[in-house]
């Protein structure tokens, strides 16, 4: 007699174990070279870093994921990223802790570019970002390809100077 397990996996754990298999079975010899660009996302929602790490990764790049601003503060410290991804409302008050890391990632690795992807910008918020040294302003949703298209621009080109506060 079979008998159903009930399911205790949500389905970005489903999303996860498929993900994985499929990567073992397509991408078993592919390996991301050691010079590859090193990347941050730091966002609340799971499903955002997951999504972001699996199309970066596969896109060449070496990708380590936050979901809150401690958890960033720690990772950001010891290593070198090229690029940050930056969601603006996180925590459970869901204020604009983000800014936070922007100006902790400016202050330690000026030479690191910025991008904010959030569903809740204003342009007051937009102006303050810069101010602290984000490159680039995203509005959620934002298809991977097109940040995909923003991040690779902006390692393309040499970093600004951040605009002064008057």
């Amino acid at each position: 007699m079979h008998t159903e397990r009930p399911h205790s996996r949500g389905p970005l754990q489903t999303l996860k174990r498929v993900s994985g298999r499929l990567r073992k079975l397509f991408h078993a010899q592919d390996s991301v070279p050691p010079q590859a660009p090193h990347l941050l996302v730091v966002d609340d929602e799971e499903s955002i870093c997951f999504s972001m790490k699996e199309y970066f990764s596969h896109n060449g790049f070496i990708v380590d994921t936050a979901q809150e601003v401690e958890e960033a503060d720690r990772l950001i410290a010891p290593n070198k990223y090229k690029v940050i991804i930056q969601d603006l409302r996180m925590g459970p008050r869901k204020d604009h802790d983000g800014l936070r890391v922007v100006r902790l990632v400016h202050e330690r690795s000026p030479e690191t570019r910025i991008v904010i992807l959030t569903a809740y910008g204003s342009s007051e918020i937009e102006d303050e970002a810069r101010l602290l040294g984000a490159d680039a302003f995203l509005r959620k949703p934002q298809p991977l390809s097109q940040v995909a298209q923003v991040v690779r621009g902006l390692l393309e080109s040499p970093r600004r100077p951040a605009p002064q506060p008057v």
